[in-house]
């Protein structure tokens, strides 16, 4: 256990109070689930296993329902970062201005690519679509923070203040070390154009995640018993009977 998971509760804790009244704000406790995450992160620097749970057991929302809303917004981050982000805008107006070069420098300059950390744990490189500041290409930002008309000798500027501790936008909560990268497993397969995890044993492309078990007994029910779901549902799946032994395939219409 590290000293991050060990000193949680008390971060808990300490955050409580702050936490209600996030969620006093809402009407429906679950619309805290962002807020509640970005509080967490903001102190942690991640979105840790353990913020993640006490959300959950906050909203009175299951496990699942809070990491995939964490999984799907990129500004969260499910692995520790560096204390300086630095996303780089790859954008058409910045890729006119040179950004190639710009993110081969970056690079060069931090011997990391896209999506790693430096060793250190000090910084974190990203290219990123449009940072819609285009009449300030080639622009980045630092921390969320926008940095424009980028050149090599700012940038070298730039990394040399936050070495120093002297750049204007503070780093970020830090409370364990970095990996090397913080995407996870199926962010990188999907990346590269292969198979999320569920859908690895599944040869039929337009059947990439197969059908679950429950999903098929519900389908058998209805199959089997149209007359007590007619008029329950407006999808046609419900009610054409062919359709869905044919979706299903011919070992299933047993």
């Amino acid at each position: 256990m590290s000293t991050r998971s060990e000193n949680f509760p008390a971060l808990y804790e300490r955050l409580k109070p702050q936490c209600e009244e996030i969620i006093a704000r809402y009407e429906v406790k679950r619309s805290a689930l962002l807020p509640l995450i970005h509080l967490f992160q903001e102190h942690e620097g991640y979105a840790s296993a353990e913020a993640m749970r006490a959300v959950s057991e906050m909203l009175n929302l299951s496990l699942a329902v809070v990491e995939s809303t964490v999984s799907f917004y990129t500004l969260f981050f499910r692995k520790p970062v560096g204390k300086y982000v630095l996303q780089v805008c790859r954008g058409l107006a910045c890729t006119i201005c040179g950004a190639e070069d710009i993110m081969a420098y970056f690079r060069e300059k931090l011997g990391i690519g896209h999506l790693q950390t430096t060793e250190d744990g000090l910084f974190s490189y990203e290219e990123v679509e449009c940072l819609a500041a285009c009449d300030r290409a080639t622009c980045m930002q630092v921390n969320l923070e926008f940095v424009y008309d980028l050149t090599p000798q700012t940038i070298d500027e730039m990394i040399d203040a936050m070495r120093a501790g002297t750049h204007p936008v503070p780093p970020l909560a830090q409370t364990d070390k970095p990996p090397k990268s913080w995407i996870v497993l199926q962010d990188a397969q999907v990346s590269r154009g292969e198979k999320s995890a569920g859908a690895l044993d599944q040869s039929d492309p337009n059947n990439a995640g197969g059908l679950d078990k429950d999903g098929v007994i519900m389908l058998d029910r209805i199959i089997s018993r149209e007359a007590h779901f007619k008029g329950r549902t407006k999808e046609r799946l419900a009610t054409e009977q062919p359709g869905i032994i044919d979706i299903m395939g011919n070992g299933a219409a047993h």
